[in-house]
């Protein structure tokens, strides 16, 4: 199973960067047949060669081995608030009216003992969720919980010079979806950008009932023009 998880990030990771697996061989200087097996999953990676394919894909290692399936740790439930307790994985949409589009977005959680909080990977914008990893946009960062907030910080991995921050209400209340504000620079084009973000536990259907509660409703106007600021409640 976790050959097969591990097969399929590193073919989605090399289509993202645009190379064939022959061209991927040639980095890794492995054969064309062995590098197919890997994508297989017919061999199990050591190490030192999944450093070497971390490294050739501009990924981290803990994306290549990230399982989507839940997993219960012994302290999840004191050290997370409901919404994300036992979850290593999350999905969200936003709705951008510059290309008007719904955009997906499924977030990876990664464990993490230091102070800063769980390390997060942010896929935004892909076209099916079965290569996820291969999206417009990959943010990584650190996802920090307080008492009645979630805060998640991350940079885009491929420019890094486009920060964004997701802060989620009240997320020891425990809902399917949430809503969150999604702020920072956007790339598309450079300037900074304020949206409201859903945020669930499993994936929505993607209708024009979820597009209409994304995009901004006149009780959001009547709210920004009270407090002269933009909200997400």
């Amino acid at each position: 199973m976790i050959n097969d998880v591990i097969g399929q990030h590193i073919r989605t990771f090399r289509k993202k960067k645009g190379l064939t697996i022959q061209e991927l061989a040639d980095l890794l200087h492995k054969s064309k047949a062995t590098v197919s097996k890997y994508e297989r999953g017919e061999i199990t990676l050591d190490v030192v060669t999944l450093h070497e394919l971390a490294k050739v894909l501009s990924v981290d290692l803990a994306q290549l081995l990230h399982m989507e399936e839940n997993i219960t740790r012994p302290d999840s439930k004191q050290s997370n608030p409901a919404f994300f307790a036992d979850a290593n994985q999350f999905y969200s949409y936003l709705y951008d009216g510059r290309s008007n589009q719904l955009i997906r977005c499924v977030f990876d959680i990664v464990p993490s003992d230091h102070e800063m909080g769980n390390t997060v990977y942010m896929y935004m914008n892909f076209e099916d969720y079965a290569n996820y990893q291969n999206s417009e946009n990959t943010y990584k960062g650190t996802i920090e919980h307080y008492d009645a907030l979630t805060n998640i910080i991350m940079r885009n991995q491929d420019t890094l010079m486009e920060q964004v921050t997701v802060s989620i209400l009240a997320s020891f209340l425990d809902s399917n979806t949430k809503w969150g504000l999604f702020f920072g620079i956007s790339s598309r084009p450079m300037m900074p950008i304020a949206v409201k973000m859903l945020f669930s536990k499993q994936r929505l259907e993607e209708n024009e009932e979820l597009i209409q509660k994304l995009k901004v409703s006149k009780e959001d106007l009547r709210l920004l023009k009270l407090y002269n600021m933009f909200s997400a409640t």
